[in-house]
């Protein structure tokens, strides 16, 4: 463990994909897992599930699974090219070691899917005229994301202070009924990210980010905000 601060673990909490099969303590986990329940949910549901795979059978199991999703990923990368805001170098990088998780997910000690349950919507009987019943089923599915990636940002910033590596990937969602099938998943359960997690063999960050006038808008779209980035390390 590693005793850092917010703002240092939020600016080197690097995608690592490369983990070492070595085991992670379960007390280790279970404080990670406590960091995501403490995220926010919409109308404080907190109807997120987790599913935290340990037994080696079963990880192999879901690394074939998530390689056959990583197949139509690699398909899709390619089609799609190296992103503007990329020098050659980084875009490399990530290729390289993605391809590396595509044949190992397996390997990683633990194997962790935040999952949420379907929201319940009231009887459209007992929703005044004024609301239009197909409007709120559109609301709910956008928004709810909202509800359980929040959740996994913690799990993110919680493995950085614990020392662990870890990444965010949706591959296996390709072939989400045989994940389903192999971890008895009711019917109102989705899963919405698949994380391994383990000791990375690579070094966190510091990251690599466009710049705040790139994607910030003052006001209204068009205008940008050109303010000067906070020097975090002098903030502190």
């Amino acid at each position: 463990m590693v005793d850092i601060g917010l703002f240092e673990a939020i600016h080197s909490a690097r995608s690592l994909r490369r983990l070492k099969p070595d085991p992670v303590p379960e007390a280790l986990i279970t404080q990670v897992l406590d960091a995501a329940i403490r995220a926010p949910s919409a109308g404080n549901a907190q109807n997120w599930a987790f599913v935290v795979v340990r037994d080696a059978a079963k990880r192999q199991a879901l690394g074939e699974i998530y390689r056959k999703g990583s197949r139509i990923a690699e398909v899709m990368y390619a089609a799609r090219g190296q992103p503007a805001h990329m020098t050659e170098r980084q875009y490399r990088r990530m290729m390289t070691t993605g391809a590396w998780l595509w044949e190992h997910m397996g390997d990683a000690p633990v194997i962790l899917f935040p999952c949420q349950h379907r929201p319940v919507l009231p009887p459209v009987e007992s929703l005044p005229a004024t609301v239009r019943y197909e409007d709120e089923v559109a609301y709910v599915a956008r928004i709810r994301g909202s509800s359980i990636y929040p959740a996994v940002q913690n799990i993110i910033l919680a493995c950085r202070g614990l020392g662990l590596g870890t990444t965010i990937t949706t591959n296996h969602l390709r072939c989400e009924d045989e994940v389903r099938a192999l971890l008895g998943l009711p019917d109102d359960v989705d899963t919405f990210a698949m994380m391994p997690i383990g000791w990375p063999m690579d070094a966190f960050g510091p990251l690599s980010r466009k710049p705040l006038a790139a994607v910030v808008h003052r006001d209204r779209w068009g205008d940008a905000w050109d303010a000067d980035p906070v020097d975090t390390k002098a903030a502190r």
